[in-house]
C-alpha cells in the first residue's frame, strides 16, 4: 500500500513553469524537484498528454504552460496524473456469512465516495496560479 508523489511532482512543475518568462529546461526543473531529469521528462511528457504543457526543442528549449496558470486547477493535475482513488476497498471479497463482512464493502464506499467528493472540491478551487501566490508569499514571510 503505497502512494504515489506524481500528483505533488506534477504540482512543483506546473507552478515553478508558472513563474518562468520562457521555456524551462528538464535539467533546471529536476534541480528544483530534488529528482533525475529522466523522470522530469517522463512526468513532462504526461503533462503534454494531459494538455498542461508544451515543449520546445534546442540549445533554449524546454517546457512552458499551454494556458494561463490561473485556468488549470488541481483537480484536473490530480485527475491527470493519479490513477487510484482516494481511497480504495478491499482486494478480495470478506466474508459475506459475517454480518461486518456482508456490509463493510457498501458502508465504507459511501465514506470513500464522500471523501473523494470533499477532495476534489476542494482540488477544483485552487489553481496553479493561486500555488504560485502562495509559494511567493511564503517566501515574502521567510525573509522577514
Amino acid at each position: 500500500m503505497s502512494t504515489s508523489s506524481r500528483f505533488a511532482v506534477a504540482v512543483h512543475i506546473l507552478t515553478l513553469l508558472a513563474q518562468a518568462e520562457g521555456p524551462v529546461p528538464s535539467s533546471m526543473i529536476a534541480g528544483s524537484v530534488g529528482t533525475n531529469p529522466a523522470l522530469i521528462r517522463r512526468m513532462i511528457g504526461a503533462l503534454t498528454e494531459a494538455g498542461f504543457v508544451t515543449t520546445t526543442m534546442g540549445s533554449t528549449g524546454g517546457a512552458m504552460l499551454t494556458r494561463p496558470a490561473s485556468q488549470i486547477t488541481l483537480l484536473e493535475v490530480f485527475q491527470a496524473t493519479e490513477t487510484t482513488a482516494l481511497i480504495t476497498l478491499h482486494q478480495s471479497a470478506p466474508n459475506p456469512a459475517c454480518l461486518v463482512g456482508r456490509e463493510i464493502t457498501g458502508t465504507l464506499q459511501v465514506v470513500a465516495d464522500r471523501a473523494q467528493a470533499a477532495m476534489d472540491a476542494t482540488l477544483a478551487e485552487i489553481t496553479i496560479a493561486s500555488m504560485l501566490g502562495e509559494v511567493e508569499h511564503a517566501a515574502r514571510r521567510r525573509k522577514r
